[in-house]
C-alpha cells in the first residue's frame, strides 16, 4: 500500500522535466538520503540526472555548495546556522525532523562517567559548529556552566573516532549513523541526549540559484525524499537490511537507529522557523555567530505544498 502511495505522489512528479538533459548535483551524508531513496525504489525514472556526493559531515557538504560544487544537500540545523551566519549561498527548503535520542554523548562502556555532570573539567570530541557542537552547548547551558568547564576538541568524525576508540578523549558527542554504531558493536553508553534541549532538525538546504534555476528538478527531488522516508516509517526492517548491505554495517547498527528516529520530511513552516530561531539565539549567545539571524529570511517555504502531496 505504501509502495502504491508513493507512486500516486511521483506519477506526475516529472511532468515539467519530461525532455530534460539536466544535472543536479546532491550532497548527502553517510547512509542517508541516497540510501533510503534507493530502498524505497524512488530513484527509478528520474527525468534528471542526480549526480551524488557523499561527504562525512555537514561542514565540507556545506563548503562543497558554497564553492558551487553541488546545489542541494541535507545538513544539521546547526551546521545550517554557521554557514548562513558566514554568508554561505544556503537556504533551507525542506526540514527533516526525527525524535532526539541519536543525538548524544558517548562514553566508553567502562568509563566511570555516568551524568553530564561527570564531565566537568573532562575532553569531548565533537565537529567546530556541528549539532554535536550544539548539544554541549545547550546542555552547558542548561546546568549553568560555562565553556571552560568542559574540554572540546573539534575534529572531524573519523578522527574523534579514533581519539575516542584510543582514549584521547572522555567523551564523543556525535550524531547517527555514529551513535547507534558505537552502542551496538562497540557498546558504548549515551550519558545525555538532546531531548528537552536541541529541536532534532536537520535540513534539505539549496543554492539560491538552483533553486531559481533548477526549481523543477528540486521540487521532485524533495517529492522523491519526502516519499522515501514516508516509505521508510512502514517498513524498517527492509530498510535497515538494504541500509546495513549498501554501507557494509551489520543490519543490527540502521535496525537500532531507525526504529527510534521516526525520520520524516517537513514542510518548512512556522513551527520549523521557531526552532530554527531558536538555535541562531543559541549560536549567538555564546558567540559562535557574531550577528543574529532572523530565521525567516534564511528558508524559503515555497516547496511546502510538494512535501504536503509526497507525504500523503
Amino acid at each position: 500500500m505504501i509502495r502504491f502511495i508513493v507512486a500516486v505522489a511521483l506519477a506526475f512528479a516529472g511532468a515539467d522535466l519530461a525532455g530534460a538533459q539536466t544535472t543536479l548535483r546532491v550532497g548527502d551524508q553517510k547512509g542517508n538520503s541516497q540510501a533510503v531513496m534507493e530502498a524505497a525504489g524512488v530513484l527509478k525514472d528520474v527525468p534528471y540526472k542526480i549526480e551524488w556526493r557523499e561527504f562525512p559531515a555537514a561542514a565540507p557538504l556545506l563548503e562543497a555548495l558554497s564553492a558551487g560544487a553541488i546545489e542541494t544537500g541535507l545538513v544539521g540545523d546547526a551546521p545550517f546556522t554557521f554557514a548562513a551566519a558566514s554568508g554561505a549561498p544556503v537556504k533551507a527548503i525542506a526540514a527533516i525532523r526525527q525524535t532526539r535520542e541519536g543525538l548524544a554523548i558517548l562514553v566508553p562502556e567502562n568509563s566511570p562517567i555516568r551524568s553530564f555532570a561527570d564531565l566537568r573539567g573532562k575532553k569531548i570530541a565533537t565537529g567546530r559548529g556541528s549539532i554535536g557542537h550544539q548539544l554541549i552547548l545547550a546542555a552547558l547551558e542548561k546546568n549553568g556552566w560555562s565553556a571552560s568547564d568542559v574540554q572540546i576538541a573539534f575534529l572531524a568524525p573519523s578522527d574523534a573516532k579514533i581519539a575516542y576508540t584510543q582514549g584521547s578523549v572522555d567523551a564523543w558527542s556525535t550524531w547517527e549513523p555514529y551513535v547507534s554504531q558505537e552502542e551496538v558493536l562497540f557498546k558504548s553508553r549515551r550519558i545525555i541526549t538532546s531531548e528537552g534541549l536541541t529541536p532534532g532538525l536537520s535540513f534539505q538546504v539549496a543554492r539560491p540559484d538552483a533553486i531559481r534555476d533548477k526549481r523543477a528538478e528540486l521540487t521532485d527531488f524533495v517529492r522523491r525524499l519526502t516519499a522515501a522516508r514516508a516509505w521508510s516509517l512502514n517498513n524498517i526492517d527492509s530498510y535497515a537490511a538494504t541500509w546495513g548491505r549498501l554501507m557494509n554495517i551489520p543490519t543490527a547498527v540502521p535496525q537500532n537507529w531507525l526504529s527510534r528516529a521516526k525520520i520524516r520530511i517537513a514542510p518548512i513552516d512556522d513551527g520549523v522557523v521557531a526552532d530554527e530561531q531558536g538555535t541562531i539565539d543559541l549560536y549567538f549567545r555564546w558567540g559562535l555567530i557574531k550577528q543574529k539571524l532572523d530565521a525567516a529570511d534564511i528558508v524559503d517555504r515555497s516547496f511546502a505544498d510538494a512535501i504536503a502531496k509526497a507525504g500523503l
